[in-house]
């Protein structure tokens, strides 16, 4: 009995010893990249966080943070800068990368900062959408359609 109790203070001593030494967010900041199309919005510049809408579900990135590959779905990306500041942009769809090297690529079909979107041409636009789908005749009209009426809810959200 003497000799596992001894085993597992052994033990429990190196496994909290072990999790001091790993820390989650240990790099001291993170360098992201963020462009669309028409736009670079962020070059290489140093980031706290960055909280992302992705097809497996919205997460926040962090330094150090496990490298990752995502889809992104229509919504907001908050973008925590050094300063305490935050940015949030929407976008329409595109991919992130996370790098061992705590640098993220986020790479966006459309990118639109959120504080310059319109509730009224957003709720335009899903009316259109809506419209669009109940007189779609074929199976690509109505895909088009459905995504449409993604993105043109997330637009609505995002503007509330």
């Amino acid at each position: 009995m003497a000799l596992t109790r001894s085993a597992l203070r052994l033990f429990s001593g190196r496994f909290t010893q072990a999790c001091q030494v790993r820390g989650y967010a240990d790099a001291p900041s993170m360098s992201l990249t963020f462009a669309a199309p028409s736009q670079v919005l962020y070059n290489n510049i140093s980031v706290k966080q960055i909280d992302v809408p992705s097809f497996s579900g919205s997460f926040g990135i962090l330094p150090a943070h496990v490298p990752t590959l995502a889809v992104l779905k229509p919504g907001v990306v908050t973008v925590f800068e050094n300063d305490g500041s935050t940015k949030k942009f929407f976008v329409s769809s595109g991919t992130v990368t996370i790098n061992e090297d705590s640098t993220v690529q986020l790479l966006a079909e459309e990118a639109v900062p959120v504080d310059t979107l319109d509730i009224s041409a957003a709720k335009e636009l899903l009316a259109q959408s809506q419209s669009q789908l109940a007189s779609a005749s074929s199976e690509v009209a109505k895909a088009e359609a459905e995504i449409s009426i993604e993105v043109s809810e997330a637009l609505v959200k995002a503007c509330e």
